[in-house]
């Protein structure tokens, strides 16, 4: 059988490359002027994100002008709660907000609405259609904690304080907030995979604020029922888990999820995860945004010092978390040229 071109792919799957394949979380966004163009003329961010024609435009943008070897799908992890019935909104300069917040409403009076979903997919089917045949398609969802604490507090939030109250107070209720995220969740990722990802990447961006035994019920627990669910419906398909903040916590996360691949924030010493993580276990990761903003010779030991940190395991090139609106595009370029040794 043909080897498959998508290099990515293949290192999710196990296979270490000579050089680490490259993609960027959040690498279709502001930073890019096309995108800042087609923003104007659409509107909102979530019409944007609800248009399929306009969103997979901008999922292909990053692809044209950098031929990254990961496309991920541009879209929102709130779609989710939006879907459940809740009413959702970006206000300018301010963030998500999310109605009515479920700190004050039941879970029961939301009126649930999955055809919400139906533009994502649709979405992903063009681009599915569009991309170079060596890119590999990344899908996407929120983890059902970081997902829940948008639901309950109705907003983002420094602390989760709101979330962490009510997991505390009325664990039933909370409990039953995250057992709804878990189950659109699975059919979210499994009509992303059926419409044409290669694989799908679960965002826990906050599970830094969790105390160990909570960490375990609501970040651990949730993760783990969506990969053994989704795995039955995809087996094929690889599971990347990025829990945000997690540090210390990262190899219980990688031994009791049973994710394909994991990835690191920026706060990991990558020397640190290679001791410490399952041999063989991809991991990605994890430059630090603001490295990439500074540029020269900052950028640089960042970047040797990341792919020296992962002699022999199978390495997938990426930020500690998502690129920031005032990168510049002449970084990006150098940080490929560097990680593709040209």
């Amino acid at each position: 059988m043909k080897a498959s071109p998508k290099k990515l792919l293949a290192t999710l799957r196990g296979v270490r490359q000579e050089r680490p394949p490259l993609w960027l979380m959040r690498q279709a966004g502001r930073y890019l002027p096309e995108y800042r163009a087609l923003r104007e003329t659409k509107g909102g961010f979530l019409e944007l994100c609800y248009d399929p024609e306009a969103a997979a435009e901008v999922t292909l943008q990053p692809i044209r002008r950098f031929g990254f070897d990961g496309s991920i799908l541009f879209s929102d992890i709130l779609v989710i709660p939006h879907a459940l019935g809740q009413h959702l909104w970006f206000e300018v300069g301010e963030g998500p907000r999310l109605a009515p917040p479920l700190v004050d409403s039941a879970l029961a009076s939301l009126e649930a609405a999955s055809e919400r979903l139906d533009p994502v997919y649709a979405t992903v089917a063009r681009v599915a259609a569009a991309l170079p045949r060596e890119t590999t398609f990344l899908g996407f969802a929120g983890s059902p904690w970081t997902v829940a604490t948008y639901m309950v507090a109705g907003q983002g939030s420094k602390d989760q304080a709101a979330a962490r109250r009510m997991a505390f107070g009325d664990p039933a209720a909370f409990e039953a907030i995250i057992d709804a995220i878990v189950e659109l969740t699975v059919t979210y990722l499994a009509g992303q995979i059926e419409n044409g990802v290669d694989a799908v990447q679960l965002f826990d961006s906050w599970a830094g604020s969790l105390s160990p035994a909570q960490y375990e019920q609501w970040v651990i627990a949730p993760n783990a029922e969506i990969v053994r669910r989704l795995r039955t419906l995809h087996p094929d398909t690889p599971i990347i888990g990025f829990p945000k903040g997690a540090g210390g916590k990262l190899r219980a996360y990688a031994d009791e999820t049973g994710v394909d691949a994991i990835g690191i924030d920026e706060t990991v010493d990558p020397a640190w995860a290679d001791a410490a993580l399952p041999a063989h276990l991809p991991v990605q990761g994890n430059l630090d945004p603001l490295a990439l903003v500074a540029g020269g010779a900052a950028l640089d030991t960042a970047i040797d010092r990341i792919l020296a940190a992962f002699p022999d395991r199978p390495h997938i090139f990426n930020l500690g978390h998502g690129i920031v609106p005032d990168t510049p595009i002449a970084h990006v370029e150098h940080l490929i040229k560097r990680v593709r040794g040209g």
